[in-house]
């Protein structure tokens, strides 16, 4: 009896059609729970080192949700095997599972099937299942390209520093990490060192900015430049217009609010506060930073908390509620006030099945962190600013964190279950929709009938 109960069990579990989200999801939490394997080796650390399970997953989850908050100094704790373990995390994170299945079949010669189409449409948030394969190959042209771009760049700086084998290293792996998007560092305070060096910063941030605003935007610039549009479609002119904004607001709003602090600049230029105010508004999705942010006032915390909460673009390397989500809440609270029928943006209406996503979207998101905030503060005696700090940074994947008073994130202070709701935390924040569709059992049914409709009132 209990043979035929097995072989049913075999058999209803080989009956599973994944959809293609699940597919996704499920091969990302086994690349996460590969990584903290191999985390876990005594080849990937120093003597001395123990790491216990749970560390080196919320590592592992760390480096594929591409997200940067660290419980173990990587530097310090982990060999250069163990650092390139990340690295490759990260870089398979930061592509997506799907993108990185995809480029190995390609270079194998085989052809994509409906069912591969899909998985990876709904990795990359692609508009349609046309042109994949030739976005594949874009993809990987611009991210090597940049990558590599940033790596030389990087490489001759760090060479004054340090030999070139080292420089190389440091080079390569701060490149791969900041495009990314990641926040990873192999100095243990982060780039405090290099606060005002404008080589540092310069490439730093832009390599963020080109991984966070999607390779959409890359695709629309391309066809442009080579003739086949001629006008830039809507999303693009969003995605950038929404970036450039977050991120003059973001350098002048840090500037102002932390001019008198002594703490942090009060005694800079201001040519030095406009560059580490500008470092740390284009790293709210990735979570570098070049001084202790712990030391800003509450105020600014709670402004950059907001910042980290809008995260990248839809497609990028980035988290959080993505920047066209936040632009059409927006627009759709301008719109109201105006007493406007439509929601309009460089004279085109935005649908309204995508006003209500954006809202329901950022409604969920925030919830998340208020929920997952108020949880912690149960469990873990730290102030409230810090956690929800921490867990708005680890939905966001941003990175950034209040620390523990030396090298490491908030997060090393927490208790286990602390730990495992971060790591759910980053987890929802990097694979949410595809997670999301785990649980959905059937599609959506047309009722044959409506409802009468009726008025509320409101407000």
């Amino acid at each position: 009896m209990s043979d035929g109960f097995g072989k049913l069990l075999i058999t209803r579990f080989m009956g599973i059609r994944l959809l293609p989200g699940q597919v996704v999801a499920l091969a990302a939490l086994g690349l996460i729970l590969l990584g903290a394997c191999l985390l876990m080796l005594p080849l990937a650390t120093h003597p001395g080192v123990n790491v216990s399970f749970l560390d080196a997953l919320f590592t592992a989850t760390s480096a594929v949700c591409v997200s940067g908050l660290i419980v173990l100094d990587t530097p310090q704790d982990f060999t250069l095997f163990g650092q390139v373990v990340i690295l490759f995390l990260i870089q398979i994170g930061g592509l997506g599972y799907a993108l990185t299945a995809t480029m190995i079949l390609l270079m194998l010669g085989r052809r994509l099937g409906l069912r591969d189409r899909m998985m990876l449409s709904e990795s990359m948030s692609t508009m349609d299942l046309q042109g994949l394969v030739r976005f594949v190959k874009l993809v990987t042209m611009i991210t090597f390209t940049l990558e590599g771009l940033g790596a030389v760049l990087l490489t001759l700086r760090f060479a004054v520093d340090f030999p070139w084998g080292t420089a190389a290293y440091y080079g390569i792996f701060h490149a791969i990490s900041a495009f990314n998007n990641a926040g990873f560092a192999l100095f243990p305070d982060s780039l405090k060192s290099f606060q005002t060096d404008w080589t540092i910063n310069g490439v730093i941030t832009i390599l963020v900015i080109f991984g966070s605003i999607g390779f959409l935007v890359f695709e629309d610039l391309l066809n442009n430049l080579r003739g086949q549009r001629f006008r830039l479609q809507t999303h693009t002119k969003l995605v950038i217009m929404t970036t450039a904004i977050l991120i003059v607001v973001g350098t002048l709003g840090i500037t102002l609010m932390e001019w008198n602090n002594p703490s942090t600049f009060q005694s800079s230029s201001i040519g030095e506060k406009l560059t580490i105010s500008y470092f740390h508004a284009v790293s709210r999705t990735a979570g570098f930073t070049t001084i202790d942010i712990v030391d800003m006032r509450d105020v600014t915390l709670y402004f950059l908390l907001l910042l980290m909460a809008v995260g990248g673009s839809p497609g990028s390397m980035s988290g959080g509620i993505k920047t066209t989500t936040a632009a059409v809440v927006f627009l759709t609270i301008i719109s109201m006030l105006r007493r406007d029928r439509d929601v309009e943006v460089f004279h085109r209406r935005i649908p309204q099945d995508l006003i209500t996503r954006a809202l329901c979207l950022t409604i969920m998101a925030l919830a998340l962190i208020t929920g997952m905030t108020l949880l912690l503060d149960s469990t873990e005696s730290q102030p409230f600013l810090f956690l929800m700090f921490e867990v708005t940074s680890a939905l966001g994947i941003v990175g950034m964190s209040l620390g523990n008073g030396e090298t490491l994130s908030l997060s090393a202070l927490f208790t286990d279950f602390g730990k495992i709701m971060i790591i759910l935390s980053m987890l929802l924040g990097r694979f949410g929709p595809l997670i999301i569709g785990l649980f959905a059992v059937k599609t959506a049914v047309s009722k044959p009938y409506r409802y009468a409709q009726a008025r509320v009132i409101i407000g």
